[in-house]
């Protein structure tokens, strides 16, 4: 998780950040948002559980912050900066949590502990950057 936003700059390199994959929602830049966006609401929700918060979190609904938000004005070099900071502060607050074997109470997803939270968010960062991946090649 750490290579991540290197991971997305990489792949990025050259674009503008509004190329778009016809049967996708999101343009490149929407999916670096909401790849930060998701790994920053992860890292609190886990943060406020190791600080002593009610372990009880709730979902959200990534197409209602995206349109909050504003991704597709939100320029590439700002989104892949903010998908930088996420994933630092990510990185720092999970590694912290599995080893303090930390357990959240999701609403939809129930009993998740620090190491699951992780592979979750593992597996839809690199889901993402395959989105962004085939997005270039279409």
């Amino acid at each position: 998780m750490r290579g991540v936003p290197q991971r997305y700059a990489r792949l990025l390199r050259g674009c503008t950040g509004v190329e778009r994959h016809p049967e996708l929602a999101w343009s490149v830049t929407g999916y670096v948002c909401h790849v930060g966006d998701n790994l920053r609401s992860w890292a609190e929700r886990v943060a406020g559980v190791l600080r002593g918060a009610d372990p009880h979190v709730g979902g959200y609904d990534p197409d209602a912050l995206a349109a909050a938000r504003g991704y597709e004005q939100i320029p590439l070099p700002a989104a892949l900066w903010s998908l930088e900071q996420s994933a630092t502060a990510w990185v720092q607050v999970l590694t912290e949590a599995v080893d303090a074997g930390a357990v959240l109470l999701h609403a939809t997803r129930g009993q998740q502990r620090a190491v699951d939270v992780a592979g979750n968010n593992a597996h839809d960062a690199h889901h993402h950057a395959w989105d962004v991946a085939r997005t270039l090649s279409a």
